[in-house]
């Protein structure tokens, strides 16, 4: 008597951001989504969390998920090594070029509210004046000048203006300073400068390849414009109910929202 042959599996990699995607609010995870990765690691497929978090910000969330595989962080910046507690690659963004950026920025717009993301597995996030903080689970330490932001190494500079709207911001800092640094648009509030050729793409092919794995065997789950490269990357990629319209564009499906288990509506599918 012959066994029967291995179902192939529908993706060997499914990488997925968190907030807006697979979080809910409060940074939780919901038990189905929670069961229906368990299921697709038990069929054989890896997992990857790819976020614009720099690994300080990430590390209760997935210590809380019981995540010990690969987090992708800080905008692809950083590959942390979650069951090691050990950072595998991470890349600075040089301070001058920041602030020459910044300059630049501020020429076109006027005055941009700053806060900063160090370096560092332990690192923390500085604010600077008139910087308004608006997720509530994130630790962050205060400065009364903008100069204090770049006393040490950072991984990216996080923007606010008084005015215009995040989209707007984006699209105008990309046309003065995208020859300088990546910029990105990571959520509400949320405009990023990052290192040149640094994105979520470029930090989760580095993540797959230490897994033996590529685009053409993953599936990407995103929110916002800052998943685009990722999507791009992927095989396939599934936004969010409540995505971004830029993303949705690109997408080649749309789920439910996050706090409708979106995610697990598609891993049910596809690994049940």
């Amino acid at each position: 008597m012959t066994s029967a042959p291995l179902r192939a599996l529908p993706y060997a990699l499914i990488a997925t951001d968190l907030d807006g995607t697979l979080l809910r609010a409060g940074d939780t995870v919901s038990a189905r989504s929670y069961a229906a990765l368990a299921t697709a690691r038990a069929a054989g497929a890896r997992h990857i969390i790819v976020t614009g978090r720099p690994v300080p910000q990430v590390r209760h969330v997935l210590e809380d998920l019981g995540y010990t595989g690969l987090a992708v962080c800080g905008q692809g910046a950083q590959v942390y090594d979650v069951a090691a507690g050990r950072m595998l690659y991470s890349v600075p963004l040089d301070r001058e070029l920041a602030e020459v950026a910044l300059g630049k920025i501020e020429a076109e717009v006027g005055e941009v509210f700053v806060a900063v993301n160090r370096e560092g597995v332990d690192a923390e996030m500085l604010i600077g004046p008139g910087y308004r903080m608006w997720h509530p689970h994130l630790p962050t330490v205060r400065v009364p000048r903008r100069a204090d932001l770049w006393s040490a190494p950072i991984n990216k500079v996080l923007l606010q203006h008084p005015a215009l709207d995040d989209d707007e911001l984006t699209r105008i800092a990309r046309g003065v300073v995208g020859d300088l640094v990546n910029v990105t648009m990571a959520g509400e509030h949320t405009v990023e400068l990052q290192p040149p050729g640094i994105d979520k793409a470029s930090g989760l092919a580095r993540a797959a390849a230490v897994l033996g794995l590529d685009a053409s065997s993953t599936i990407a789950f995103g929110d916002m414009p800052n998943d685009i490269p990722m999507f791009t990357w992927a095989a396939h990629g599934v936004a969010m109910a409540n995505a971004h319209r830029e993303l949705v564009a690109v997408a080649d499906e749309v789920t439910l929202s996050n706090e409708a288990d979106g995610i697990a509506v598609v891993l049910e599918r596809l690994y049940a």
